[in-house]
């Protein structure tokens, strides 16, 4: 493993908080592939860390409630043939997915109103358009 994985700011995943499980994998492989494990699962336990600050921890256990198994979250890899790099995959889809579900949620939208001479505008090009299509009917040939 290539050290600690940072969530966000200074806040990392805990190596001695993530349980690792390792099975045969179904992709790439050839012949070597049947007799090693390669498939990486990585389980987290959200709801039991005191790796996160305590809002953190709150905000991903909402947002992540539908992947969650008794309030651990697990993380499948079995893309590359070598098990430690399925290992580096899954931790950083675990640190990417705990960085978004702990993140912030976005200030809401202060609505604005359109400038009156760009309502104005708009409504004198689709006068011009809508002439410009008039011209080119058939109605007035005969």
């Amino acid at each position: 493993m290539s050290g600690p994985y940072l969530i966000r700011g200074s806040v990392s995943l805990p190596e001695a908080e993530l349980m690792w499980r390792f099975s045969r994998s179904s992709g790439p492989g050839g012949q070597h592939v049947n007799t090693s494990d390669s498939q990486v699962e990585l389980r987290f336990d959200l709801a039991h860390t005191e790796a996160l600050p305590e809002v953190w921890k709150q905000r991903a256990l909402e947002r992540l409630a539908g992947r969650l198994t008794g309030g651990v979250i697990t993380v499948r890899a079995s893309e590359h043939r070598s098990q430690w790099r399925n290992r580096e995959t899954a931790a950083v889809r675990l640190a990417a997915l705990l960085a978004e579900a702990s993140a912030p949620p976005p200030k809401p939208r202060r609505p604005t109103r359109i400038p009156r001479g760009i309502n104005e505008r708009r409504l004198r090009e689709k006068k011009q358009r809508s002439e410009t299509k008039r011209g080119r009917s058939a109605r007035d040939w005969g």
